[in-house]
């Protein structure tokens, strides 16, 4: 084993000792790190030297190893990860340092999005974006290869090939999934300049009797793609509080207490429309000054992020909170 990457395995493991500590300091439920046996260890780093990018990968105490180079790596090559996969996959993962990117700001139309399981987001606009449901689809492979490898003797080699068919299925069931949001994300920071979310609570919404549904729809992944991709873009991400959004009627302001069953949004004031739409509404008047009840202190992320975050390290990329103002939308 190369110096570093040993380095870094201890590192790791002061890091989680000292996070446990702190975390009882604080008052926190917390266990001691697990120890690990190498069948359960998924990656080892290089933080510095040791290895060396051609047409194979030279890895220090191992050689050169064939590697599928699918791009070139822009950039100066800081670090590498070797990660392994539940299915026998192995990744080479490099960390790249290249300059900031001069991005101009879109002037194009803002929209807001309701996330849901109904449907997987409802834009301000009208327009639906549907849901998958992958989980639903890959269920019944799923509940098929666990059943044969739980009928399998622990140890044999049975076990071994049943265990890799069940990695295998979970496998392309989390492709599917990502492949899916990368695409939506992408077609949302290149359609909108400004784009207003919930910032939702996803790990204490999973404890519920939808938990399967919610994780599903993966809201929390989903978020963390369009904020990095706004900055790229060109665009916008801010995330409001979601309290009321749903109940409010977004021509009116007035408040009524909804079930979920109630899937459509009817007002005293004559507003009409699916409640998902009149939430997104609601979550784009939020988000922008000059409504009523809206937040112009909401976290931006985007070009409003990379102005604050040129003023603190401009060779390195940060996710900074801004305030940001703004006109009333046409909608």
């Amino acid at each position: 084993m190369f110096s570093q990457v040993a380095q870094n395995v201890a590192d790791r493991l002061f890091k989680s000792v000292k996070g446990m500590m702190l975390k009882k300091k604080a008052g926190k439920i917390a266990g001691f790190p697990r120890f690990k046996p190498i069948e359960r260890m998924k990656s080892f780093a290089y933080p510095q030297f040791g290895f060396k990018l051609n047409q194979k990968l030279g890895l220090s105490g191992m050689g050169a190893i064939q590697i599928k180079k699918h791009r070139e790596i822009a950039g100066t090559i800081k670090t590498l990860t070797i990660k392994r996969m539940p299915s026998g996959k192995w990744f080479a993962i490099f960390t790249s340092e290249i300059g900031e990117k001069q991005v101009s700001q879109k002037d194009i139309l803002p929209v807001g999005i309701d996330l849901g399981i109904e449907h997987f987001a409802y834009l301000s606009d009208g327009t639906i974006v549907e849901n998958p449901r992958h989980l639903k689809k890959a269920e019944e492979k799923l509940r098929k290869t666990q059943h044969r490898l739980s009928k399998k003797n622990r140890g044999s080699k049975n076990r071994k090939k049943a265990k890799f068919k069940v990695a295998i299925a979970y496998e392309k069931l989390s492709n599917r999934r990502r492949d899916f949001l990368h695409k939506t994300s992408r077609k949302l920071v290149e359609n909108y300049s400004f784009i207003a979310m919930e910032n939702l609570n996803t790990n204490g919404m999973a404890r519920g009797f939808l938990a399967k549904s919610i994780l599903d729809c993966g809201w929390a992944e989903f978020s963390g793609m369009l904020r990095y991709k706004a900055e790229e873009a060109g665009c916008e991400v801010a995330l409001v509080e979601p309290a009321l959004t749903t109940r409010t009627c977004s021509n009116c302001g007035s408040i009524r207490k909804k079930s979920l069953a109630e899937r459509w949004h009817k007002c005293a004031c004559g507003a009409s429309m699916h409640r998902d739409l009149n939430a997104a509404i609601n979550i784009l008047n939020r988000a922008t000054a000059g409504h009523a009840g809206s937040r112009a202190d909401i976290p931006i992320y985007g070009m409003e992020a990379r102005k604050a975050s040129e003023e603190e390290t401009p060779t390195h990329k940060k996710w900074a909170s801004a305030f940001y103002e703004r006109g009333s939308p046409a909608l």
